[in-house]
C-alpha cells in the first residue's frame, strides 16, 4: 500500500467510529428523557466490547483461512492479531469498526427496558458468537456466501441485515414496553438530527473505505453514499406527506438512514442513477412497515427491524439488480445476471435464517439465567437513574 491508500483507510478506519457515538446521539435524541444516558450508554460501550473480543479472536474467526470446506467460520491462526503485516494490520483495524458499530445497532430496539449489566454480556456473546460468522460469510474470500458469488460491497448483509434482524429476534424474547401502543415521541429531535449528522458523515468512511484504496471505486461509493442517503430523505417525507399530510424532522432524517442503509451493499457496484431508485425505494418502503410493528405486535423501540433489516434487504436485493462489470461488480438482473440475482436473494435469507435463530437462542438463554428484562420499577423511574445513578439533563 502507498502513502496516500494508508491515509485514506486510517481516515476512514477514524470515520466508521466516530459513527458510534453519532448513532448514540441519532437514538439518544428519539427516546425519553429519563432513559438518555441508558441509550448513550448501550451504544458506547461497544466500543471497549467489540474491540477486545474482536482482537483476540474475532478477527480470526471472520478473516482466518476457513475450517473445513463449507465456508462456515475461519480457523484461529490469527488470534491476538500477531504477525499480520502492515497491510492486513490496517485491514483489520478497518474491519474491527464494523464490528464495533453492528451490535450497537441492535441497541435501539430495546430501548427502555433492558437491563444494562445484561446488554453488556449478550453484546460481548453475540459479538464473538454470531457477528464473526456472518462476517466471514459475506467478507472473507472463502466464506460461504462470498466464494458462492454473493457480494456485499460495505455490509448491508453483514452489518444491517444482520443486526435488524437480530433485533428482531431479541425483542421477541424481551417483551414489549409496559405502554407498548402509545406513542413515544422523541424528547430531543435536534439530538437526533446531530446524530444524523455524523452518522453520515461517518458512512463516507463506511462505504467508500470499503473500496480499501483511494481510488476510482471509492469515489464511485462516496458518491453513491451522497445520493443513496438523500433520496432516502426525500422517499420518506413524500411517504410522510402523502399518507399523514405532513412531512416530519424525524421521517426526513430516518430516510437519509433507511437510505445510507441500503445504498451500503451496493456503493461500489452501482450507478449514480441506480442509487437513486436505491435510496428512494429504502426511504418510502422502510417508512411503511416501520408503520407495521404495532400490526404484528413486536415493539421495536428505535425502529431497527425498519430501518436496518428491511434497508439491507431492500439494498443487498436490488443490488442484484442494478450491480454492473462497469462498476467493478458483477452484472445484475437488468444486465441478464439471473443468477447473481438469485445468489443475492439466497444471502439475505440465508442471513435472515442463521441471525434469527442464533440471537434467538443466545437471548433465550440469557434470559432464563441471568434475566434480560429491567424490574418494573426500574422501567417507570427509567434507566438513567435506575440503571445508572445519572441523569442527562439538571432540568427537565
Amino acid at each position: 500500500m502507498d502513502a496516500g491508500n494508508i491515509a485514506w483507510m486510517v481516515t476512514a478506519s477514524a470515520l466508521v467510529l466516530f459513527m458510534v457515538p453519532g448513532l448514540a446521539l441519532f437514538y439518544g435524541g428519539m427516546v425519553n428523557s429519563k432513559n438518555v444516558v441508558n441509550m448513550l450508554m448501550m451504544n458506547v460501550v461497544t466500543i471497549p466490547i467489540a474491540t477486545i473480543i474482536w482482537v483476540v479472536v474475532g478477527y480470526s474467526l471472520a478473516f482466518g483461512v476457513t475450517v473445513g470446506d463449507a465456508g462456515i467460520i475461519g480457523n484461529l491462526d490469527k488470534v491476538g492479531l500477531a504477525d499480520l503485516g502492515d497491510e492486513e494490520t490496517l485491514f483489520s483495524v478497518f474491519q474491527m469498526m464494523f464490528a464495533i458499530i453492528t451490535p450497537a445497532l441492535i441497541a435501539g430496539a430495546v430501548a427502555g427496558r433492558m437491563k444494562f449489566s445484561s446488554w453488556v454480556i449478550f453484546a460481548a456473546l453475540w459479538s464473538l458468537l454470531i457477528y464473526p460468522v456472518v462476517a466471514h460469510w459475506g467478507f472473507a474470500a472463502d466464506g460461504l456466501l462470498y466464494s458462492w458469488g454473493a457480494r456485499d460491497f460495505a455490509g448491508g448483509l453483514v452489518i444491517h441485515v444482520n443486526s435488524g434482524i437480530a433485533a428482531l429476534a431479541l425483542i421477541r424474547v424481551l417483551g414489549p414496553r409496559q405502554d407498548f401502543g402509545i406513542e413515544h415521541p422523541p424528547h430531543s429531535l435536534p439530538l437526533t438530527l446531530i446524530g444524523t449528522g455524523i452518522l453520515w458523515f461517518g458512512w463516507f468512511g463506511f462505504n467508500a473505505g470499503s473500496a480499501l484504496a483511494a481510488d476510482g471505486a471509492a469515489i464511485t461509493a462516496l458518491l453513491n453514499t451522497q445520493v443513496g442517503a438523500s433520496l432516502g430523505a426525500f422517499g420518506w417525507m413524500v411517504s410522510d406527506w402523502t399518507r399523514h399530510r405532513r412531512p416530519t424532522l424525524l421521517g426526513l432524517v430516518s430516510g437519509a438512514v433507511a437510505g445510507l442503509v441500503a445504498i451500503t451493499p451496493a456503493a461500489g457496484f452501482v450507478s449514480p442513477s441506480a442509487a437513486i431508485v436505491i435510496g428512494a425505494a429504502a426511504g418510502y418502503i422502510c417508512s411503511l412497515v416501520v408503520g407495521l410493528k404495532e400490526r404484528f405486535g413486536y415493539d421495536d423501540s428505535l425502529d431497527v427491524v425498519g430501518i436496518h433489516m428491511v434497508g439491507g434487504v431492500i439494498g443487498s436485493v436490488l443490488t442484484g439488480v442494478f450491480s454492473s462489470t462497469a462498476y467493478g461488480g458483477f452484472d445484475g438482473l437488468i444486465y441478464g445476471g439471473v443468477a447473481f440475482f438469485g445468489k443475492q436473494l439466497v444471502g439475505v435469507v440465508a442471513v435472515i435464517a442463521f441471525s434469527f435463530v442464533a440471537t434467538w437462542i443466545l437471548a433465550k438463554v440469557l434470559d432464563r439465567t441471568i434475566g434480560l428484562r429491567a424490574s418494573r420499577e426500574d422501567e417507570i423511574i427509567g434507566l438513567d437513574i435506575a440503571q445508572h445513578g445519572e441523569d442527562a439533563y439538571w432540568i427537565r
